[in-house]
């Protein structure tokens, strides 16, 4: 031990790039917190389909961050770095980090950290930042959805998804979900959609365009034939984000219906932004969306917990979309 804290820790590295077998448990040197950082003693981490991306190769972490998975961490504040002034040992935070999530300690810059929502325990705490800082800086800083607009989010009952409607629904828009099946259409209209669209069974675009002028704002983590699904399905002057491609990248477009319509056509990645843009983000989601939580207006979806060493377990429950709302990990 040094000033308190272990020499090592228990991680989970990507061994190769692979399935999820390739997740193995390991012992790491534990991190120490540099300038404007804080050291987190994890409770929980949640698990993203952006640490599938990475384990597949296809999202490797910016230079400098560590090459443990993990996006998401809540658990005691350990230690503190120089300059810190907001923070200290002992206290509860949940944060977003770039990477170094599925260890029993990871570092997290100060302005990334929010205190964990009253009445929330680890793992509910450690699901909420990734979905969070991404509906908030698309859905309303990007593409300023408002009261009263069409939102429609694909993927409905996924982590984003459970997120999305229940925010977007009590800012006053009406929400429609795409989901796969019955189950998963029922959380999304038991967490606030107007319409869940089963898309095994239903065409999103023909029932959007039957219950409304079209969609002003869709989020969109499909990608592929989906895009121009979206672009018909959009209202005038309607905003489309792509976050995630599901079903690929590269798209044909029609783009006189672009044109025809005003659209806009936007997307972001949030892992590669400024630590200053996403200290941003996360005052304006401590203001925007905490109150919401510690009021029991909103929560998160848990749909399942793995301890740490069971990652690859907690993978292949993302990857054979079965899920409803986010998974954790538990240390």
């Amino acid at each position: 031990m040094s000033n308190g804290l272990p020499h090592t820790m228990v991680a989970v590295e990507i061994a190769e790039w692979g399935g999820p077998e390739v997740l193995q448990s390991v012992t790491r040197p534990c991190p120490r917190p540099g300038h404007g950082e804080v050291l987190i003693r994890v409770g929980a981490a949640g698990v993203n389909r952006a640490d599938i991306f990475q384990r597949l190769g296809k999202y490797p972490p910016p230079p400098g961050v560590s090459d443990i998975p993990g996006l998401e961490v809540a658990g005691e504040i350990a230690a503190v770095g120089s300059g810190v002034a907001d923070w200290k040992p002992g206290d509860r935070v949940c944060a977003l980090v770039a990477g170094g999530g599925y260890a029993s300690y990871c570092t997290a810059p100060t302005g990334q950290c929010l205190t964990v929502p009253e009445g929330f325990d680890d793992v509910r705490a450690a699901v909420l930042p990734e979905s969070c800082f991404t509906v908030w800086s698309n859905v309303f800083r990007r593409a300023h959805l408002g009261a009263g607009e069409v939102f429609l989010v694909h993927g409905g009952a996924g982590g984003i998804g459970t997120t999305a409607i229940q925010l977007a629904s009590l800012r006053g828009a009406r929400v429609f979900a795409t989901a796969a099946g019955s189950k998963k259409c029922r959380a999304c209209v038991d967490l606030g959609a107007e319409r869940a669209i089963d898309r095994e069974a239903d065409d999103f675009v023909a029932i959007v365009k039957e219950s409304s002028s079209g969609a002003d704002v869709i989020l969109d983590i499909v990608g592929g034939d989906y895009v121009g699904r979206n672009i018909d399905a959009l209202a005038e002057d309607g905003r489309l984000i792509c976050i995630s491609f599901l079903k690929g990248s590269e798209v044909v477009l029609d783009l006189m219906k672009v044109m025809l319509k005003r659209l806009t056509i936007t997307g972001a990645t949030l892992r590669r932004r400024s630590l200053g843009f996403k200290a941003t983000i996360a005052r304006e989601v401590e203001a925007e969306i905490w109150p919401l939580l510690a009021q029991g207006r909103m929560t998160s979806v848990i749909d399942s917990t793995y301890p740490l060493a069971e990652a690859a377990q907690a993978h292949v429950r993302i990857e054979t979309g079965a899920h409803i709302g986010k998974i954790a990990l538990t240390v």
